[in-house]
This record gives C-alpha cells, structure tokens and sequence, in this order.
C-alpha cells in the first residue's frame, strides 16, 4: 500500500510540473520574462523536481529499473544523490531502444528518431516524441527572440538536413519567430539568399562555428556590401574561442553559441551577452579567474545560463556535468546521465559578487541590461578526454585555435585543423598541428612556409601564455617548442572523408600523409 501511493503521489506531482512548465512557453514573450524572474532559491525546488523524475523513472522505466537493482539501489526520500548515474557505455549501450522507454514501449505517432553526429566514433539513434520535440521548438523559440530582437528575423538555416537532431529542429523552431530558408551547409545558397532577399532583413545564419568562418571568407573573397546588411549567427554542436568570435564579428552583428547534446536535448543553454562579457574579462583578469574557475586552471571555458526547472545539472567530484531532464514529455528519460562533459555550476549572483572591480561591475551590468537573464551558469570546457599530452601539459584543441586565428593575416586561408601525436624516426613524439586549406587555395613554396611560421607561432605563444606546464616544459627543455605544422590540400591527408561527418574532428590518431 505504501509503495502505491508512493507511486501515484510522485505520477501525479511530475505530470503536473510537466504541465505547470509548459505554461511559460505559451509565448516567447511569458518565456523571457520566466528567464528574468528567475532565483536562486528555484534551485531547490529543480532538485526536488529532478529527485522526482528520477523516482518516477525507476517505476516505469524497465531498463532504468533493472540498472537500480543491479546496483542493489535502496529508495531514500528527496535523496538525489542516490540515484547512480548513467551513460552511454553503462546505460545505452546496455540496454535496447524499447527498455529505456516508459513502460517499455516506443511510442510511434509523431515521433522523431535523431541521430548524433558520430564525432566520437560511432552515431548514436535517440527517439523523441511529439510532446518532447514541441517543448525543444518552444525553448529555442524564447531564447532566440531574447538574443536577437526583430520584427524581421530571417534565419538562414546552415545546419545538416539529415538525420542530425540540430538541423531540423532548428529549422522548425526558427519557423515560429522568423522567416527560415533551410539551406543546409551550402555556401553558394546562402550567398544568392542574402543577395536575392536584399539587406532589409535582421539575418541569423544557424551553423556550426567553422562553418560561419568559411562563409565569412568566401563574402569576402567575393567583396560582399556587409556594411549594407544586418547579418547575426547563431552556432552550436561544438565550443568556439573568443579568437574566432572576435573574427566573425569583424563583420556578424552578434555571434551566439547555444549548448545541446544528441544525448539529452537540443538548447540546454545558451550564451546571453552576459555570459560573454564574463567570458572575455577572464582572459585578462587574473583575480575574477581565480575566484570562478580555480588558480591554477588556465583553460577559458565556453560560459551559458541554463534552467534548473528544465534542465537539472550538477557536477561530479571529477568535475564532470550530470543533467537530468525534468518532463514527462520526454520518451526516453535522461536522469542524471553524464555525457562526458567538464564543468562547474556557479549561480548569477555568486558571480556577480565575484567581480568586485568597480568598473568591472559597471561593465557587467550594463552588459547584463541586454538580455537580463538571471538564470544560473554553465562553466563548460568540453569532452574531459579531449587533449593530447605532451610534455607533461594538455594541449586543448581550443587552445590551438586561439593561436591559428588570433591575430593571424593568414587566417583566411584555413578550412580547419586537428592534432596529433607522431612518434618520428628519431623515437621522440612531437604533436603536429595538420591544417587543412580551404578549396581552391594554392600555395607555393615560400607562401606555405610563411604560412607554416606565422600559425607555428601562434599556437607556441598562446600555449606559453595560458599553460603554466607548457611554459614550464619550454623553460625545462627547448625542444618542447618543436610542435610541427603540417599543410594539407582540401580534403586530403587527415582530413581525406571528412565531408562525410558533421563535426570536425580534432583529435586524430597515426602519421599525417
């Protein structure tokens, strides 16, 4: 009798948070000012909520269930904590489509099968239903028209059409604020697009942050009026160095990241001007770094808001990102499931109170005003395993951007790059940095050993600058200056197949062609 009014009590109490949720997303309008409303002691409540949603995933979720058994799990109220985490390896992989559905069933009409973009070496099926998918559309939906007020939006849709979540979801979501043209990664479209829809539009071109690079470079080269147009981008699917941010906005009104997973949900988080302006003052200001991030920690995290009510995150004592997804809706529960990502959680006020420069202060008010949003904050560094060591220091693939782009006359040139760790025939490994050429770009000898020096440069500066181990290893030992640079045509070497793949990839295992 116990455990079924157990049941029943916590059935009833998460389908009517589910329903309470979806009150704000009446309107884009009710969205932006939950967003603004938004306090701290809401976070006990999202607790609460995600302790819930976690009970009332072991009662109907057979897969999730058995997990718990096997974990010989004792029920403990309100206790979150309890609840092992999950993820891929130990919960997806582990159990079929159909068990880690509620009552173990797929429901079918009007659901939708994702799949991940395979960065990490195989792609991944998610199923999400009808209800799931419109509370995604109605999130990106508030959060787009907070960051980029128009009455005339017109999103320029960049992402893959395929089978990959981001892409059309965007595109359906973007359909309810904004005129959409779903162009998918083709560069030459969204050029005629711009051109045959003329410069009286608020454009927001959605893609992933090299893509809106290349399109930048290709405008250029074909001497674009920008000054004429009003053209904003949207990115996602992977971080983005301020490096790059300070590139693309040379000509994009506003460049916005927004933080998602195939594994969980499309639109987690996203960046507010706020969250931006904390972003670059942690690249110069060594006391406001050490108090949010740690004294010894030199990586610059990408820096979101995200809501609790939705979106329950905490972090490991690995620092590593646990989100439970707090709704009913979802076909496929996520609870507490660890997607491999690095991070800290600090709340709006805490950072506040964290920036004690008078002018610092100002600044950040005033860059706060722009979206007000007093949602907490998502510290994110990305994929824990996503380095190579050498000499006793990671080398960040973000790290390696700052340096190909930051000040770079060359940048222009560059399509993408990925790393490596080559052993040569002397028995010594050195990380080589392969770049690949954009199509069509020829150099001749002179052109790419200048090309080699300035991006060498680069990288060996900004490395020494914010790896306390890497300048150490350079002060221990000269040699640990000798990172390669390889050059590779369109499409060749390393980066022969990666049109097939949706992400870059940045880590690359063997020899370089």
């Amino acid at each position: 009798m116990v455990t079924f009014l157990r049941r029943w009590t916590l059935r009833s109490s998460s389908f009517a948070l589910t329903w309470l949720y979806t009150l704000y997303r009446i309107h884009p309008a009710v969205w932006r000012l939950t967003a603004r409303q938004y306090r701290p002691y809401m976070g006990h409540f999202a607790r609460l909520h995600a302790w819930m949603t976690c009970q009332f995933a072991a009662i109907d979720v057979p897969a999730y269930g058995d997990f718990l058994r096997r974990g010989n799990w004792r029920f403990r109220w309100f206790d979150l904590s309890s609840y092992p985490p999950t993820d891929k390896r130990s919960y997806v992989q582990a159990y079929s489509e159909a068990q880690r559905c509620r009552h173990g069933e797929i429901e079918i009409a009007g659901s939708v099968v994702d799949e991940s973009s395979g960065s990490s070496g195989q792609p991944f099926n998610w199923i999400r239903s009808r209800r799931e998918l419109r509370s995604v559309h109605k999130n990106l939906a508030g959060y787009a028209t907070m960051v980029f007020p128009s009455k005339r939006r017109f999103v320029i849709n960049a992402y893959s059409m395929g089978a990959w979540a981001t892409g059309t979801n965007t595109g359906i979501a973007m359909s309810t604020i904004a005129m959409v043209k779903n162009t998918g990664p083709d560069l030459q479209k969204i050029a005629d697009t711009l051109r045959y829809f003329g410069p009286g539009f608020d454009y927001i071109v959605t893609a992933y942050p090299p893509f809106l690079k290349h399109l930048r470079d290709k405008l250029d080269a074909e001497d674009f009026p920008w000054a004429d147009y009003r053209i904003s981008g949207l990115v996602g699917g992977e971080g983005m160095t301020e490096a790059l941010r300070d590139y693309l906005q040379e000509r994009f009104l506003k460049v916005r990241s927004g933080y998602g997973a195939s594994d969980l949900t499309i639109g987690i988080a996203g960046e507010s001007d706020f969250s931006v302006w904390v972003r670059r003052r942690l690249r110069t200001d060594a006391a406001l770094r050490a108090t949010l991030l740690g004294a010894d920690e030199h990586r610059l995290p990408m820096i979101f808001q995200y809501n609790p009510l939705e979106t329950y995150l905490e972090t490991t004592a690995d620092n590593e990102v646990l989100c439970t997804i707090n709704s009913t809706a979802v076909l496929n529960p996520r609870v507490r499931y660890n997607i491999g990502d690095e991070g800290r959680l600090i709340s709006y006020p805490d950072v506040v109170a964290a920036i004690t420069d008078p002018a610092a202060r100002a600044a950040a008010d005033r860059a706060w005003q722009v979206d007000r949003m007093r949602l907490p904050l998502l510290f994110l560094y990305g994929r824990k395993d996503s380095t190579i060591s050498y000499m006793g220091a990671n080398i960040y693939p973000q790290d390696v951007e700052y340096g190909l782009y930051t000040g770079n006359p060359q940048a222009h040139l560059l399509q993408s790059f990925c790393l490596q760790v080559v052993e040569q025939a002397d028995l010594e490994s050195r990380p080589v940095v392969n770049l690949q050429l954009r199509d069509g770009v020829a150099l001749g000898p002179d052109e790419r050993r200048a090309l080699i020096h300035t991006c060498r440069a680069g990288v060996l500066r900004h490395l020494a600058e914010v790896s306390r181990d890497f300048a150490e290893s350079l002060a221990e030992d000269p040699s640990a200056a000798d990172l390669r640079v390889e050059i590779h045509e369109y499409g060749t070497g390393p980066f022969a197949g990666a049109g097939s793949t949706i992400k870059n990839v940045y880590l690359v295992r063997g020899v370089p062609a």
